[in-house]
């Protein structure tokens, strides 16, 4: 399993190519579909993701820490809850998607920083595994909802279940 997991260190910089691509086809979709449309969240979203993902390209990730990236993706994160408390129409699908997929890697980030920085972990450790394949998912998951603005892994439907469920435990 170690090997796998150096082979896929190795292609990191591709598959991040791959997955910022990803990214600009989302946005490039979304603004096409949303011309005639009066609610442009989704694209308004799609193009945050766009820029988000394209600068951090332009990190080393020699150079850049983990923790670079942790901040990177909390500040996308502020942006997207700006954007949604500024913005009017209703919530995309793809809204909830992206702040999940943002928190699990923020936290992978941090996860990541602590152990290879703070505990010094230079050898293979099975979290290791878990942050790359929860990374590549989650990369993937979030372009996918964009183009698709759908909630394929019920993640909205969660997110409504949890929210009635604590106002209701708040009002008793």
């Amino acid at each position: 399993m170690a090997d796998i997991l150096w082979d896929l260190v190795a292609i990191r910089d591709y598959v991040g190519i791959f997955i910022t691509w990803f990214f600009v086809i989302a946005f490039l979709y979304n603004l096409s579909a949303s011309i005639n449309s009066p609610y442009k969240n989704t694209m308004y979203l799609s193009g945050i993701m766009m820029i988000s993902y394209t600068l951090s390209t332009l990190f080393d990730m020699v150079i850049v820490s983990h923790l670079n990236y942790f901040y990177f993706d909390i500040v996308t994160l502020i942006i997207i809850f700006t954007f949604r408390y500024c913005s009017r129409g209703p919530i995309p699908n793809a809204f909830y998607y992206l702040v999940f997929g943002l928190s699990i890697n923020a936290s992978l980030f941090l996860a990541m920083h602590y152990d290879i920085e703070i505990l010094g972990t230079l050898y293979y450790l099975w979290f290791w595994n878990v942050y790359v394949f929860g990374m590549y998912f989650t990369d993937l998951i979030m372009p996918l909802a964009l183009i698709s603005n759908k909630d394929f892994l019920g993640l909205v439907k969660l997110t409504k279940f949890l929210t009635e469920k604590f106002k209701r435990s708040r009002n008793a």
